[in-house]
């Protein structure tokens, strides 16, 4: 993990830039990304691009910017780990007094990093930037977005700002909290939120993605979307307990009307399409809640091995040259 260079004039921030086949929009994000960074006078910078694994050229068209921008920085991992890993990678190889996780798709304004800034000096060690419009994304993206929201804070203690994403600034001390954290499957934006630290909000309106396609499919945003509540919440496991003293509870008095029918009205043939109903039914819910408690073992089946999130492969940047990575 990198700790902040000494710096004797300006404070340094780290923008923290996680790639996957990003190559399209690489040249657009220099053009509008570098000005803004340039026209803070009062802060220095450093843009960390971490390469996850890219198949389209990525990685090279990195290494030529890295080669022509001082204040560039590749990280190049050994494959593909998830935005989640290319982020901690990226945060743990920052080396700013503040540090601003930024996507590469121009979704997010760099001109909205400035403000994030002038907040940070009236004393934050968090500023989340917050989209009030986001007609740029679909409705269903929207509305399952909001669901999520609701769903994820009603059962979980840690509760997620709604439309932040993981753009937002955060002080050195927030990221060597981060940094403490050990856990191998990584959602993000219920670890900020966990670390906590004195936060204040930008609002800001989401543009469209300047090139290229987005890398989250509606399955991939489903598993992220369990990640992150099996992460931050044990109530999806307490259910089936409740859920059980309920169906014990119904069982025993179906089985009350049953004896006493029977003794005031004789034993009538019982229907065999209600017996084979009940039972399809149970068999389906007991299934559902062995999955339920199959994720939850999954988790800690990966988390017992203590791999590593990421590997990085090399560095490559003008101060560095090309290096193999170690971690």
């Amino acid at each position: 993990m990198n700790q902040p260079v000494p710096h004797n004039k300006s404070p340094l921030l780290s923008l923290v830039v996680p790639c996957y086949n990003e190559r399209e929009v690489l040249p657009e994000f220099m053009q509008q990304v570098v000005p803004v960074l340039q026209g803070m006078s009062s802060m220095d910078y450093e843009v960390v691009f971490v390469n996850d694994g890219s198949r389209d050229g990525t990685l090279e068209l990195l290494i030529g910017i890295a080669r022509d921008h001082e204040r560039i920085r590749v990280v190049d991992l050994s494959r593909n780990f998830g935005k989640e890993a290319a982020m901690t990678a990226g945060i743990d190889e920052a080396r700013g007094d503040v540090v601003v996780p930024f996507d590469a798709d121009l979704q997010d304004p760099p001109e909205v990093i400035p403000r994030l800034v002038a907040k940070w000096r009236e004393g934050f060690d968090v500023v989340i930037a917050r989209r009030v419009d986001r007609s740029s994304d679909t409705y269903l993206k929207r509305k399952s977005a909001s669901l999520f929201y609701k769903f994820h804070n009603t059962i979980s203690d840690i509760d997620l700002p709604e439309n932040a994403g993981d753009f937002r600034l955060m002080s050195r001390d927030v990221v060597n909290a981060l940094q403490r954290l050990t856990e191998s499957r990584r959602f993000m934006k219920g670890l900020f939120a966990w670390v906590g630290f004195n936060t204040a909000v930008v609002e800001y309106t989401r543009r469209p993605r300047a090139a290229g396609k987005t890398k989250f499919s509606g399955w991939r945003l489903w598993n992220f979307a369990l990640e992150g509540v099996t992460s931050f919440s044990t109530l999806p496991l307490r259910v089936w307990t409740y859920f059980g003293f309920v169906t014990a509870f119904v069982a025993l008095s179906y089985a009350a009307f049953i004896l006493i029918r029977t003794l005031i009205f004789g034993n009538p043939v019982p229907g065999y399409a209600s017996i084979v109903t009940i039972l399809l039914f149970l068999g389906g819910v007991q299934l559902v809640g062995i999955g339920v408690v199959g994720e939850y073992i999954g988790r800690i089946y990966i988390e017992s091995k203590q791999r590593p999130v990421y590997l990085v492969q090399a560095r490559y940047g003008a101060d560095e040259g090309a290096e193999r990575g170690e971690n």
